[in-house]
């Protein structure tokens, strides 16, 4: 399945408006348009199909762009021509942050919806591959612990490790999912060296550059947005690796399977209570200008809520729900809308 932009029928023919900063949520009242991580896209995409189907004469799009492009297509400012809404599988960046305030999208207001695990996937036949996050760094950074990477294969990482080659097919840098490949993976295993985790005190950009930067040389290699594809692509490669969202992996289960990471397999348990090295928490983020003009965003957001819960359609989907607290207090932002505090941003 290609992830083109969803149009879901009925679409209410644009009416006319002030220009990006006339202040108004968007050219049509009963249309809402969404951006975004490719991994939250087929969560936001079900719960538009659902939403149209309650409220008939409302349009949704959603569009699978990557966080990192969604979140400049949203920011680009108010009004009928930018989104009213825009997935994430990553927190929204400082940077990010200011550049919607800049460009007058002031109240940008936080919705996490659910958690996601980072996972490795192999070709379903292929020998059973566990990872540690040190094997990862070494494998795909740059420069690993400040040498040049010269590791071809997986047992030039480890010698515990299969002398396969090193080819791992993971997202581009506009992505969200290879921020946390970054945050969570690469990071967390470069730190396993005193050094570098040192390093980060007195030479924080240095530390960054070293720890997360990926080589260039072929054994990464970076796969665009679309998910399904980079599956097809492991499905039929032995020695390819793939990076993405659980609910791929989730859904294509007859085709592939997750690489352990420290000997833990992703499921929803393991990430649920974090124990899963990739876990990471996914949200959509809302233009609060928008929705005076467009109540039907109230209404959609309150829809996401009702089906984000244990045994509810996105978990069905593959979407880990939240639980206790988080669940509580997700619930509670999607109905209060409160907009982000800037000074919380990182």
């Amino acid at each position: 399945m290609k992830k083109l932009p969803l149009i879901i029928p009925a679409i209410v023919m644009l009416a006319a408006c002030g220009s990006n900063h006339s202040g108004g949520g968007a050219s049509a009242s009963n249309q809402i348009k969404i951006v975004g991580s490719s991994t939250v896209y087929p969560f936001t995409t079900a719960v538009a199909e659902s939403f149209q189907r309650d409220n008939p004469g409302t349009s949704v799009i959603v569009e699978s762009t990557g966080t990192g492009a969604g979140m400049k297509l949203f920011c680009q400012g108010i009004g009928g021509d930018t989104p009213d809404m825009t997935d994430a599988s990553r927190p929204i960046k400082k940077s990010e942050f200011e550049m919607c305030v800049k460009n007058g999208a002031k109240q940008i207001i936080e919705v996490p919806v659910g958690i996601d695990g980072l996972t490795f996937i192999q070709n379903k036949g292929a020998p059973a591959l566990s990872l540690t996050t040190k094997d990862i760094y070494m494998a795909l950074a740059a420069n690993p612990f400040g040498k040049p990477n010269t590791a071809k294969t997986w047992h030039d990482v480890n010698p515990a490790l299969p002398p396969q080659k090193i080819r791992v097919m993971g997202p581009p840098p506009t992505s969200g999912t290879r921020d946390s490949l970054a945050e969570l993976i690469l990071a967390k295993g470069c730190e396993t060296d005193p050094a570098m985790k040192a390093l980060k005190t007195s030479d924080e950009q240095k530390q960054k550059d070293l720890c997360t930067k990926i080589r260039e040389d072929g054994a990464y290699i970076e796969a665009g947005e679309n998910d399904n594809l980079l599956v097809q692509k492991v499905a039929v490669d032995n020695d390819t690796l793939g990076v993405l969202g659980f609910s791929y992996l989730d859904e294509n289960a007859d085709k592939v399977k997750a690489v352990k990471l420290g000997g833990v397999s992703p499921t929803e348990t393991t990430i649920a209570d974090l124990t899963y090295p990739g876990s990471r928490k996914l949200f959509i983020y809302v233009k609060g200008e928008h929705l005076a003009l467009k109540p039907r965003m109230k209404d959609f957001l309150a829809g996401y809520a009702k089906l984000w819960g244990k045994g509810g359609l996105l978990e069905k989907r593959g979407l880990v729900p939240l639980a206790g607290s988080d669940l509580t207090a997700a619930a509670a932002k999607a109905i209060a809308l409160t907009p982000l505090d800037g000074s919380s941003v990182k």
